[in-house]
């Protein structure tokens, strides 16, 4: 099964086990649509999102631990700082038309209009002005502003190519 990560686990929160979560999803509460979530800790897990909010310019959450049961102290919420939490990637809802997940971009072939190939997606960022596709080909790697029309021409993700108009030398 594909899963998606959507976050991290990036601090304690209280003495009550509460976490203080990183979401990568827009916008950052989206992540506590998910009731259920894979940790990424040390003993990786299924956890269940018993209860979540925005807190300040954050999140906060309160999980269930590896044996199904609330984490309700710190040191216990501790032990999950910095583990990824994902999502199958089938329960995320469909996409927009001509909107695509980062993680449906991930590894997909990008040639120019005319052919040229310039690598391979290996991930994507926000750099605050738009996304941004870093390709890699060999020892190069470019980056790509996720820019529809002038830029991206065009996205295929069942043939598995991005047409983007792109020197091969820049």
């Amino acid at each position: 099964m594909s899963r998606v990560t959507l976050g991290r686990v990036a601090g304690v929160f209280g003495i009550k086990g509460w976490v203080k979560i990183h979401s990568y999803t827009r916008p950052i509460e989206n992540i506590l649509d998910y009731s259920k979530w894979s940790i990424a800790a040390r003993q990786p897990y299924e956890a269940q999102l018993l209860e979540g909010r925005i807190q300040g310019h954050g999140l906060v959450a309160r999980l269930t631990g590896p044996d199904g049961m609330p984490i309700e102290n710190r040191d216990l919420a501790a032990g999950l700082v910095n583990a990824e939490i994902s999502v199958a990637q089938s329960e995320l809802p469909k996409a927009p038309a001509g909107s695509w997940y980062w993680a449906e971009l991930i590894g997909l072939a990008v040639k120019t209009p005319e052919g040229h190939s310039l690598g391979r997606v290996t991930r994507v960022f926000e750099n605050g002005a738009q996304d941004v596709l870093v390709i890699a080909d060999g020892d190069v790697e470019r980056m790509i502003p996720f820019v529809q029309g002038p830029i991206i021409q065009s996205v295929d993700t069942a043939a598995g190519v991005i047409v983007a108009e792109w020197l091969p030398e820049w």
